[in-house]
């Protein structure tokens, strides 16, 4: 028999909690957000419990405004097809307990059918159950309030989100971006330096493990990105951020590149090192080449905004320094190393034309 311990159960409350704590402006928010609507019900509906718009309040304001909005219509639309079939239900079967099961289970098949969002989906069964307990199943008065009282959370959300500092969330991907850029062109110093000073296997695998790490680095930085991109949407502060935007997407675009180029390189390097590689010229150029790249990503992943161009691109910096100037002479390799070389050669040139903005010749 399996046996509960503490540590299962330390773990068990870990999936319960988020890695970080969310801004308390978002608590600030939402809570103004159900209050305001609570004390607008009471007035316009001289509702003395305006329990729907409350939890509107709640559900609609999110981080950003786009999601607000997305989330006011999804509730929007649970609500009014909730209460309708709830009232529906009352008329025709009364208010009972098994009905008010029975009118899950077919809100639930309804919102299948009509393929809705999660959030309108579970939204519709919720209002049709709320309704029919309460009572007021049968009472189209009592129906129609509480479609109005949900639509007036709404709106009060989406007023207070849009009011109060909406968070702007590119710090993150800007951070993320950068970090991927500087884990990327540690990964090209370490091949420079495998291919100039001995290594053993183990540290060959240990270079190819760390040079794993870079995708979900990558994937990570994508998500940054995507945040920061909804962030803007219907952003009051979105205009004077859209460059900085533009300059992390662009740079993220290049480093997926990259990432998969230092991969290749360091699996080619992981599959056919020998002893005698430090010793090749055309692996010394090469290690040269990689120096001069993993400079040149650093200083491409920090310049300032106005560096962009007039098309919003990341600006070449590379032309004001003397990393990947000179082409490579092409020696001909040992015959035990001209698969490996080649691989590099390639994967090298990938590498310079992410770098620098623009194509090479062969």
């Amino acid at each position: 028999m399996r046996r509960f311990t503490f540590s299962g159960a330390v773990k068990t409350v870990g999936h319960v909690r988020s890695s970080s704590r969310g801004p308390l402006l978002q608590v600030v928010k939402t809570s103004i957000a159900a209050v305001l609507s609570w004390l607008v019900c009471n007035v316009l509906l001289d509702q003395p419990l305006p329990i729907f718009a409350a939890i509107a309040a709640l559900l609609v304001v999110q981080p950003s405004v786009n999601q607000s909005l997305a989330k006011g219509l999804e509730r929007s639309l649970g609500v009014i097809l909730g209460v309708v079939l709830a009232y529906g239900a009352g008329l025709l079967f009364g208010s009972s307990s098994w009905i008010v099961l029975a009118i899950i289970v077919v809100a639930l098949l309804l919102a299948w059918a009509l393929q809705l969002t999660p959030g309108s989906a579970n939204q519709i069964p919720i209002s049709a159950m709320l309704v029919l307990a309460i009572g007021g199943g049968h009472n189209p008065q009592y129906s129609l309030e509480r479609i109005i009282e949900t639509i007036i959370g709404v709106i009060v959300a989406l007023i207070v989100n849009f009011a109060i500092v909406p968070p702007v969330l590119l710090g993150p991907a800007t951070t993320a971006v950068q970090r991927l850029a500087s884990r990327v062109a540690a990964t090209l110093d370490g091949l420079a330096d495998a291919l100039t000073t001995p290594t053993s296997g183990t540290q060959l695998s240990s270079m190819l493990a760390h040079a794993r790490t870079l995708r979900p680095l990558q994937f990570s930085a994508a998500e940054s990105v995507t945040r920061a991109e909804e962030s803007l949407l219907l952003n009051p502060r979105g205009g004077r951020h859209r460059q900085r935007l533009a300059r992390d997407r662009e740079l993220l675009a290049r480093l997926t590149v990259l990432v998969t180029r230092v991969l290749g390189m360091t699996r080619a390097l992981h599959d056919h090192y020998d002893e005698h590689l430090p010793e090749e010229p055309m692996a010394r150029s090469i290690a040269t080449e990689l120096t001069r790249a993993a400079h040149d990503l650093r200083l491409l992943a920090g310049p300032p905004i106005d560096k962009l161009d007039a098309a919003g691109k990341v600006a070449t910096i590379t032309s004001e320094l003397p990393a990947l100037t000179a082409p490579l002479v092409i020696a001909v390799p040992h015959p035990q190393h001209w698969v490996l070389i080649g691989s590099l050669m390639e994967d090298l040139r990938r590498v310079r034309e992410e770098i620098i903005g623009g194509t090479t010749a062969d």
